[in-house]
C-alpha cells in the first residue's frame, strides 16, 4: 500500500535543503549562514519523520526493501554531512553530502516504494533491523569519505596542492569500518538463526567481504606508509564503487537469483 505520499515529502525536503544550499552559501554572515543550516536540518529531519511515521504505520522497520533501504541512506547522508560541518567545519561537505541525498531521493520520487506490511520469517528476526541499520549508517559515512576522497584528487591533480583532508577521510573510514564490521558480525548471527549456518558463501555475504577488505586495505596501507596520499586517496574511491556493487548490483547478477537475500529487490 502507498503510505503518507512520499512526492510530496520529497518535493518539500527539497526546497529546504536546496533553499538552505542557497543560504549558506550565499552569504558570508554567520547569522544568515545560521538559517541556512537550520533549514539544512529541518530538510534532514523531515526524512526522519518520515521513516518513523513509515515504521509506525507499517508495525515493522522500513528495511526489507532497496527502495526503504535507500530512504534510510536519505536521511543518513545528510545528517553525516551536517555531523562533518559541526565537527571539522568543512564547508564544502554539505554541498557535496546534500547532492548525494538529492539523488537517491530522486530515485525514490521517479520509483515510489508500495510499502507491504508482510514480513517473510527470516526478516522477523531481531537481529534484522541492527544488522541493516549499521550497515547504513556505515554507507553514508564511507559515502562522505568517497566525497573527500574525490574532493582531494580534485585538489592534487587539478589545483596542484598537496593541500588535502585526508586526515578526515582516515577519521570517516575508521568509523565507518566499525559499523561495516558490526554489519558483518551481525549478519551471521542473523544468518545462524534463521538458516543455520553462519556464512555460506552467499554472493550478498561474498561481496560484503570484498568490500569489507578493500576498506581494510586502505586503513594498512595509510597505517603502514603515510606519506603515500594519492594511492589510498584512489582506493577509497574505488572501495565505494565496489560498496555500491555490494548494495545494488549484486542484486541483477545471475548469481544473485537463489541468493538468501533476494527480499532486499
Amino acid at each position: 500500500m502507498q503510505t503518507l505520499n512520499f512526492q510530496n515529502i520529497a518535493i518539500i525536503t527539497a526546497i529546504f535543503w536546496l533553499v538552505g544550499l542557497v543560504i549558506f552559501y550565499g552569504s558570508k554572515k554567520s547569522s544568515i549562514k545560521n538559517i541556512g543550516n537550520i533549514l539544512l536540518i529541518l530538510g534532514t529531519l523531515i526524512i526522519a519523520g518520515y521513516i518513523a511515521l513509515i515504521w509506525i504505520n507499517l508495525g515493522r522497520a522500513p528495511l526489507r526493501t532497496l527502495g526503504e533501504t535507500r530512504l534510510w541512506y536519505t536521511f543518513f547522508v545528510p545528517a553525516t554531512g551536517i555531523f562533518l560541518y559541526y565537527r571539522w567545519k568543512i564547508g564544502w561537505i554539505y554541498a557535496y553530502s546534500i547532492f548525494l541525498a538529492f539523488v537517491f531521493l530522486l530515485v525514490n520520487y521517479f520509483n515510489p516504494e508500495n510499502f507491504d506490511k508482510t514480513l517473510m520469517p527470516a526478516l522477523q528476526s531481531y537481529w534484522f533491523v541492527p544488522h541493516v541499520v549499521v550497515y547504513i549508517f556505515a554507507y553514508s559515512i564511507l559515502g562522505s569519505a568517497m566525497l573527500v576522497s574525490i574532493m582531494s584528487l580534485y585538489s592534487i591533480y587539478v589545483r596542484k596542492t598537496e593541500n588535502t583532508n585526508i586526515i578526515q577521510a582516515d577519521n570517516l573510514v575508521y568509523l565507518g569500518f566499525a559499523f561495516l564490521s558490526f554489519g558483518l558480525i551481525f549478519g551471521a548471527l542473523w544468518a545462524k538463526e534463521a538458516w543455520g549456518h553462519y556464512w555460506t558463501w552467499d554472493p550478498k555475504e561474498t561481496w560484503a567481504l570484498i568490500t569489507w577488505l578493500f576498506y581494510l586495505t586502505y586503513i594498512h596501507i595509510r597505517y603502514y606508509n603515510k606519506q603515500n596520499i594519492t594511492l589510498p586517496l584512489w582506493l577509497l574511491s574505488i572501495s565505494f564503487f565496489i560498496l555500491l556493487i555490494c548494495w545494488f548490483g549484486i542484486n541483477y547478477l545471475p548469481s544473485a537469483e537463489n541468493s538468501v537475500h533476494t527480499y532486499s529487490q
